[in-house]
């Protein structure tokens, strides 16, 4: 027996992924079109967030992670629930009627918001069915519903968990560069950071472990590399905040 929708409920997901290339935190946006009937004009042509409605046997959780496997074909990446939007008129825009009433579903819908961190190159673009695509978080497309509000308030969360618990780590390979640290930490915080002074701190974490590898195909003298280590980490703190800055 299949599993009915909960129309007026819905869970939305701010899929955060960094990339250590361009340095940058991006958000992965689905393309939502919509044309007239005779195809003679473009209704809706802009990007959202990946969401769905829950289904009334699911847990808002798993409905989060069934999102997202859907979309990326992922299912274990760190994942936050952190906030519902409920707002009588958050989807009473325009294109917003005009997408309702062509997809069904109730306008007066609640939606529970998820983000998730990820590399961005986990993500297969090329062949993914959803058109989805990265967009760097200071720079977003126009976007339908109150996502862009999501976004933000996703990335705000975001700036602030990054402080006191190590999830930037989920952005970053399994090997990186104490560069490659700061990098992350400057472009989620959008500030500067002493270079000095952060790698005596960071390196002096005993759940960064340093590794008897470098770098290998750059141009440059190639760094040093370390990992993070979640197990020493975990018996080491409760919570605490992972650097000073």
């Amino acid at each position: 027996m299949e599993s009915k929708v909960i129309l007026n409920l819905s869970v939305d997901c701010v899929v955060f992924g960094y990339d250590t290339n361009t340095k940058s935190l991006n958000a992965l946006l689905i393309k939502r079109y919509l044309e007239s009937e005779d195809k003679s004009e473009i209704l809706v042509d802009d990007h959202v967030l990946t969401g769905y409605h829950v289904y009334e046997d699911e847990t808002l959780d798993n409905a989060a992670t069934r999102v997202l496997k859907e979309l990326t074909g992922l299912t274990q990446q760190y994942k936050k629930q952190f906030k519902a939007f409920g707002d009588p008129d958050r989807l009473t825009n325009a294109k917003d009627l005009l997408w309702i009433e062509n997809a069904k579903f109730d306008i007066r819908t609640v939606t529970i918001a998820y983000y998730f961190l990820l590399k961005t190159e986990d993500v297969d673009i090329e062949n993914n069915k959803y058109d989805a695509k990265w967009f760097p978080v200071k720079d977003l497309p126009e976007l339908g519903f109150d996502h862009r509000q999501i976004i933000n308030e996703a990335y705000g969360d975001l700036k602030i968990k990054c402080l006191v618990e190590p999830i930037i780590f989920e952005l970053l390979p399994d090997k990186f560069t104490i560069n490659e640290v700061q990098d992350a930490y400057q472009s989620i915080l959008g500030i500067e950071i002493d270079n000095r002074n952060f790698r005596r701190k960071l390196i002096n974490k005993k759940y960064i472990i340093p590794l008897d590898e470098k770098q290998f195909g750059v141009s440059k003298k190639p760094a040093k590399l370390y990992m993070f280590s979640k197990d020493v980490y975990e018996k080491m703190f409760q919570k605490n905040y992972l650097i000073n800055i």
